[in-house]
């Protein structure tokens, strides 16, 4: 067998990357997305090649002023071996999440495909972290009235949103909030949070905090923009506030903020675990569209 030529590749070379034949039933491409439209950086790009043929590639992804990666995008193959060879090798390490058509595992031929790239990321060193839904809401899902419990206002200075973030941590279901505070305190979770919610372009004063009608802060809801799509950026609610079915007010609001700056369609997700989050963005109309495994 031919010797294993690892590399990232070099300006120009995009065609290399799209030379692999691989199926896109899972990944980027079931999104209809592209690697050449993705402004991805060749540095960042990684192909394996035995006799001049791509057996295996990688993209990792970040905003234009990222100064490390944020993600690793693209990962397919037609050879595993020369998959777990690649991530090894690679001087880049980022979360991965593979986007999956909804009830993938029903779908033989796109289960192998998603079981492949899990089964390759876990023996080049990451681990499973969370299933997640992925969903899209558009005008046509109907835009739910707005419940009228809750005042909304703009939300406090970062010092303090900080400290709601960290609050609302406790007792969290979300595997990455959970993930990060068993690594490296609460602190950190809320910073990262706070960090994430910071780096996206829309507008701070998107933000939002949240008070019963006696002046009780509930939460926060963060209506937002990434680089491509509208986005539920944030919904949290205190944990003496839980148990009132409050997250549905924010999501709502964070809904009817976002169709307000014009948008066509919002973006968002929830762990699979997290239940009481998944019933929320069901009853507010908001349909999965795909679904998402986040390797660490």
């Amino acid at each position: 067998m031919a010797d294993l030529v690892i590399r990232p590749l070099v300006a120009g070379e995009e065609q290399l990357f799209d030379s692999l034949a691989d199926p896109g039933l899972v990944g980027r491409a079931v999104l209809g997305e592209t690697y050449a439209g993705g402004d991805y950086r060749p540095e960042w790009t990684w192909v394996a090649l035995r006799d001049g043929v791509v057996v295996a590639r990688a993209a990792w992804w970040a905003g234009r002023d990222d100064p490390a990666p944020l993600a690793l995008d693209w990962f397919d193959f037609t050879d595993p071996a020369a998959a777990v060879a690649l991530l090894r090798a690679a001087p880049l390490r980022a979360e991965y999440s593979i986007l999956l058509p909804n009830g993938w595992r029903d779908d033989p031929a796109v289960r192998a495909q998603g079981q492949a790239r899990i089964d390759a990321a876990t023996a080049a060193g990451m681990r499973v972290l969370v299933e997640r839904y992925r969903y899209r809401w558009t005008p046509g899902c109907g835009l739910p009235a707005r419940p009228g419990r809750l005042e909304f206002r703009a939300a406090p200075d970062d010092a303090v949103i900080l400290d709601v973030l960290r609050r609302i941590g406790e007792g969290s279901l979300d595997a990455h909030t959970r993930h990060v505070t068993a690594t490296r305190g609460a602190d950190a979770a809320a910073q990262e949070d706070l960090d994430l919610l910071r780096w996206m372009p829309s507008p701070r004063d998107w933000w939002q905090a949240a008070y019963t009608q006696g002046g009780e802060l509930v939460g926060i809801t963060v209506p937002a923009r990434n680089h491509t799509h509208h986005v539920v950026g944030f919904v949290g609610v205190l944990p003496g506030q839980r148990g009132h079915g409050y997250a549905y007010d924010l999501l709502v609001e964070a809904t009817h903020r976002l169709v307000e700056v014009g948008a066509e369609v919002i973006v968002a997700a929830t762990d699979q675990g997290n239940s009481p989050m998944a019933a929320t963005f069901a009853r507010a109309g908001y349909p999965i569209e795909y679904e998402r495994i986040d390797l660490v």
